[in-house]
């Protein structure tokens, strides 16, 4: 086969305007993204920040009380917060901050720990799903705020948590899935368009911890990965039957949502329990391939990048290698917190001081490229709380919030 020159000057040209386009922006439509990871797939983000921080594009200050992270859909930000009373669906825009609707979702949730919700809502469509401190879940209509349906976890045999329902719902399909814990089901799965319920997992009936379903696909089966106090499992999602299972030596709050790559699922938790991981084989065995106390991450998350994990394990930050279990190096001068990544870069909050650093995702050790601290802070926050929400990369911002603030920052490339 033959080209003409003409022919191929223009298909350099062609490459080449398309290599110079900018790095299309992506939603973030869920707690951790669309695939609950908390790594973005963006790219074309600063590798490193200017003295100061990067710009901060806006600032809301009456987001009420809550850690409930941002969601962001077609210009929209969805997060929850207190208002008048009650907790609320907030609906910004992502681009200015300005407010377009507040939601009332439920009474606020009371705890010595910091009062209000703690889930992030879900986007689907035109429909936003949110589930309250309380327990309350709630579909709303995102052109004019109406509530469609509401379904309390009580109803479905939950019995409130000791901080709260914490979970962010996720919507998989038809279905919208949420773990109120108990005997008629610790995970129920939803119509999305009706509230009402198409399953619950009848042959698993552990109380509600504070961990977020995943969906996934295993060995071929589609399935929901979730997590509670002493067991890590996975059920069916056609019909909610349990899978396979795995004990796992939780205690006090198991907070950090699971991580499944192709069959092979890892867990962490806090209060000394330490990480776990394995692998599914066909025919639903669990096969254990490794269970130590390298990562030990209490509730700011863990990332899974390339082959290594990354997240904070008291008493500081770990590289873990995903495959072995092994750690890779350990940096203990930057504090406790959360983390999410983009475009091969570490964005960790630290939750007592408010410093925000940009480290490269590295296995040779931390290499920080840039910092600042949030200014202001908010003055309401409860005397046990800390800055505990996820940050958040999407269309080339960081979104940041410490309770009725939440902060927006260009950290696109030039």
């Amino acid at each position: 086969m033959t080209s003409s020159p003409r022919l191929l000057t223009a298909l350099l040209s062609l490459a080449t305007f398309t290599a110079a386009l900018p790095a299309k922006g992506l939603d973030w439509p869920q707690w951790r993204g669309p695939d609950r990871t908390d790594v973005s797939k963006e790219t074309g983000l600063l590798k490193a920040w200017p003295a100061g921080g990067p710009k901060r594009l806006w600032l809301f200050e009456n987001a009420g009380n809550g850690y409930s992270g941002p969601a962001i859909v077609a210009g929209k930000l969805f997060t929850l917060g207190t208002r008048g009373g009650n907790e609320i669906l907030l609906i910004l825009d992502a681009n200015t901050g300005k407010e377009l609707n507040a939601v009332k979702l439920s009474a606020v949730l009371d705890n010595d720990w910091g009062d209000g919700p703690r889930g992030t809502p879900a986007v689907d469509g035109d429909r936003v799903y949110a589930l309250s401190g309380p327990g309350n879940l709630v579909c709303v209509q995102i052109a004019d705020g109406k509530v469609l349906w509401q379904v309390t976890m009580k109803s479905l045999g939950g019995e409130l948590p000791k901080w709260g329902y914490t979970e962010s719902v996720t919507v998989d399909g038809n279905k919208v899935l949420c773990t109120p814990g108990g005997g008629k089901g610790a995970v129920a799965a939803l119509d999305k368009m009706t509230g009402k319920v198409i399953w619950q997992s009848k042959e698993f009936t552990e109380p509600a911890h504070y961990s977020s379903i995943v969906p996934a696909t295993i060995n071929g089966e589609a399935q929901y990965v979730q997590r509670t106090e002493k067991d890590v499992f996975g059920l069916r999602a056609s019909d909610g039957k349990l899978l396979w299972q795995t004990s796992f030596p939780g205690r006090t709050a198991v907070i950090p949502t699971p991580i499944v790559k192709g069959n092979e699922v890892y867990v962490t938790a806090g209060y000394g329990s330490g990480c776990k991981m394995v692998r599914i084989e066909p025919g639903n065995k669990v096969t254990v391939v490794y269970e130590n106390k390298v990562m030990k991450n209490h509730h700011g998350g863990v990332v899974l990048i390339g082959d290594h994990l990354y997240g904070h394990a008291d008493p500081g930050w770990v590289c873990q290698d995903f495959k072995t279990g092994e750690s890779v190096w350990m940096h203990r001068p930057f504090g406790k917190g959360a983390v999410g990544a983009a475009d091969g870069m570490l964005y960790a909050v630290e939750e007592v001081s408010g410093a925000v650093v940009l480290v490269e995702a590295s296995t040779t050790g931390w290499k920080e490229t840039g910092r600042f601290t949030l200014d202001p802070q908010t003055k309401i926050r409860s005397s046990r709380g800390r800055i505990w929400t996820h940050p958040v990369i999407s269309h080339g911002k960081l979104y940041l919030r410490d309770q009725d603030l939440i902060y927006c920052y260009d950290v696109k490339a030039p």
